[in-house]
């Protein structure tokens, strides 16, 4: 069997085992995997596609790193709308409590309402920036 067909086969596998484990990690290993196999098919050395798959999956390791890093870090759950999409509506308070607390018919249900703010607060159309539980963070609009 030639030598490119090996390193197709181990990044074949590699690819296999990331499926069933979630690792994406081994994405990037099986990338170096078949950078070596094209290199076998170019008629390297067997101590060069080693070099090659080293470098290749070293190099889109610290690459990937390097582009999560560069993110910005995701918002916690209770505050992302891409998991609650009651964050960023608009609901209307009529009144706040003396304790900093409102309440709101809101989807056909009463929720309680606090303020992200600590300054004075006014009744008028507020925006949601956080759910907790059944609890409503908003900012005055």
């Amino acid at each position: 069997m030639a030598e490119s067909s090996l390193w197709w086969l181990l990044a074949g596998t590699a690819v296999g085992i990331e499926l069933v484990t979630g690792t994406f990690y081994l994405l990037m290993l099986a990338i170096g995997l078949a950078a070596a196999a094209v290199s076998a098919h170019m008629g390297a050395s067997f101590t060069s596609q080693i070099v090659v798959a080293a470098v290749a999956s070293a190099g889109t390791v610290l690459g990937w790193h390097r582009y999560k890093k560069a993110q910005p870090s995701a918002l916690p759950a209770n505050a992302n709308r891409d998991v609650n999409l009651d964050i960023g509506e608009t609901i209307q308070i009529e009144a706040w409590n003396p304790d900093g607390t409102s309440t709101v018919k809101y989807r056909g249900a009463n929720w309680a309402v606090s303020s992200v703010s600590g300054g004075p607060l006014a009744a008028g159309p507020h925006q949601v920036v956080e759910v907790i539980g059944s609890r409503l963070i908003v900012r005055k609009l």
